[in-house]
């Protein structure tokens, strides 16, 4: 395939989320957005008008028009279809999280390696300009400390907050430690659903940083902080607004001194980190490169997940 070649693109699942997907798509210049497909035919042909691309009602019927494909349906139906995609040599942009089961997210992985398709998974705060420009300051994370909250909507409660809204945090925080789990203790809460609707987890790695986690699909506003405590230093992003702030220690405090730390704070354009995260799809397929968050990355992030899960329900069970 040559660099003036326009690779075919294709959205499956056109609601909240896969509409942007289509949008970005369209904003690319080297690609073209051969089609959108979507369970309900009056929402995919609504956004197919609107991106001026065709609609087809089975996303089977794309099998060799398109060179790469984003799955942003549904959480339930990611395993069936990404595999159907990935199986017919079709580059694979699933949203998070990657499947509902690991055991699914493996298979996937399994089959991109063998039939070397690119697989990449939607975790977006991996390309928020707040956490890029941090990652280059932090070194060794050794305490953890994220809230993620958000006034309730339908979208995405079809699963728990875990993997609703959690999920973001546990991959990013995945990517900074670097180290295998060691113990998981968690406590979550249906409140408005039958599923988990806020969710507590404290995380412990073999390399002794720990990470305290909150999740809340049913708070009055949106907060998205992340702090990080390392060695003589501490960083705080706030994802919304797209605010760092760094403390660093620059010599040894003395009794009744001031203490002697360098505040640094800046802000940066939020720019649009999903047409960043597509763009970088569209990128590692042209280039065969391994993609910023892999298969690998989501299937992780999913594992830690069923632990957390696994531990809400091992403790709901003796209330």
């Amino acid at each position: 395939m040559t660099k003036s070649t326009k690779l075919r693109a294709a959205v499956i699942g056109v609601g909240y989320l896969g509409r942007f997907h289509a949008q970005k798509y369209k904003l690319i210049q080297d690609v073209d957005l051969v089609a959108v497909c979507d369970a309900r035919p009056d929402r995919g042909q609504a956004i197919a008008k609107e991106v001026a691309t065709e609609f087809v009602d089975d996303f089977k019927k794309l099998k060799g028009r398109v060179d790469l494909i984003t799955v942003a349906a549904s959480t339930r139906s990611h395993y069936e279809i990404a595999k159907w995609c990935l199986e017919n040599h079709i580059a694979v942009f699933v949203e998070k999280p990657i499947t509902v089961t690991s055991e699914e997210a493996q298979i996937l992985v399994d089959i991109a390696e063998k039939n070397e398709v690119t697989l990449q998974v939607g975790h977006v705060e991996r390309f928020n300009p707040a956490m890029t420009s941090a990652e280059k300051v932090l070194k060794n994370p050794l305490f953890i400390e994220v809230h993620r909250l958000a006034p309730f909507t339908p979208r995405g409660a079809d699963v728990d907050v875990v993997l609703d809204l959690m999920i973001h945090d546990l991959d990013v925080i995945s990517s900074l430690v670097k180290s295998e789990v060691k113990s998981v203790s968690a406590v979550g809460v249906p409140v408005l659903t039958k599923l988990v609707d806020i969710a507590n987890a404290r995380i412990e790695f073999e390399s002794g940083t720990i990470a305290n986690i909150t999740a809340s699909r049913v708070s009055m506003q949106t907060t998205r902080k992340f702090r990080v405590f390392e060695r003589d230093k501490y960083l705080s992003i706030d994802f919304g607004k797209g605010s760092v702030d760094l403390l660093t220690k620059t010599g040894e405090w003395a009794d009744g001194g001031i203490p002697p730390l360098n505040h640094e704070s800046w802000s940066l354009e939020k720019g649009d980190a999903l047409l960043a995260e597509t763009q970088s799809f569209v990128d590692c397929v042209r280039d065969k490169k391994r993609p910023v968050v892999s298969g690998e990355d989501g299937r992780n992030a999913l594992r830690l997940a069923e632990k957390i899960l696994e531990k809400i329900r091992e403790r709901s069970a003796k209330i």
